[in-house]
């Protein structure tokens, strides 16, 4: 082993901090994938739900965390960092409401754990969290958000993104529905352009979002990718769920709510 194995601080020749590397693989230690979709309407986020021991309460174990009202989180990868992000994030998010008086804002909390992440980079007495962090919300002013930080303290906002092991695979299928998504809208723009000045502003408008009327049509559309993707037919007890909405706020769905959208689902096909 190397030194710059042992030091998380040390760039190797190839200038890699494999440390950090080692991180993004423990994301995938569980094997769980999560996708996270948005629509004019809400914010979703789904993640894939598996409990190995039959004597565990299922209902103890879960990757998704309510941050604060507006604000929830899906962490994935090992379960232990998992818990230790959301505690962070949960207290940042109350310091910030004790200080200023209103809610942390989705992306400002993703920055502030993206920072604290890549400092964990810098120390040698640290290790990164072998998490990948996925934050949806409905913002007063934003609408519907979606961020996203990872073990070497990048962060960005999405209109929809996958994590875990098939993340590539989850990642296609969701660029395909938005260039088809644009082509529609496109379409649609061109066609009613000469009736109807706001066509073109509608279709910009809608691309940055999933197709949804509801947060109920959304979480079909998001747990339909999965399905499609990862070749698996679900059942309630295989999925975890947490919805973003300007009404409520960040929830998550109970059993009874994951197995209507999939007889939902399964009454379409």
């Amino acid at each position: 082993m190397s030194g710059y194995d042992r030091h998380i601080t040390i760039f190797s020749p190839e200038g890699k901090l494999y440390q950090v590397e080692y991180a993004f693989k423990a994301t995938n230690q569980t094997n769980l994938n999560s996708i996270a979709v948005r629509s004019p309407f809400c914010s979703v986020v789904i993640n894939q739900k598996k409990v190995t021991d039959k004597l565990m309460d299922s209902k103890t174990i879960s990757f998704i965390f309510k941050i604060s009202p507006t604000i929830g989180m899906v962490a994935t990868g090992p379960i232990p960092d998992a818990k230790n992000a959301a505690t962070r994030a949960i207290s940042e998010a109350a310091e910030f409401r004790y200080k200023y008086g209103y809610d942390m804002p989705c992306d400002v909390l993703s920055k502030r754990m993206a920072n604290l992440s890549q400092v964990y980079t810098q120390r040698a007495y640290m290790r990164p969290l072998g998490v990948i962090l996925t934050f949806v919300s409905y913002d007063e002013e934003k609408g519907p958000l979606i961020y996203k930080s990872d073990p070497a303290g990048f962060y960005a906002g999405y209109k929809a993104t996958a994590t875990g092991p098939k993340q590539q695979e989850l990642t296609t299928s969701l660029e395909k529905y938005f260039k088809k998504l644009d082509n529609d809208d496109g379409a649609t723009a061109t066609a009613n352009a000469a009736t109807d000045d706001t066509a073109t502003n509608t279709a910009l408008d809608n691309e940055n979002y999933v197709e949804g009327t509801s947060w109920e049509k959304t979480v079909e559309l998001g747990i339909t990718q999965m399905i499609d993707v990862l070749g698996t037919d679900f059942t309630f007890k295989d999925l975890e769920i947490g919805v973003a909405t300007k009404e409520n706020g960040f929830f998550t769905l109970t059993s009874e709510q994951i197995e209507e959208r999939l007889v939902a689902i399964a009454e379409q096909d």
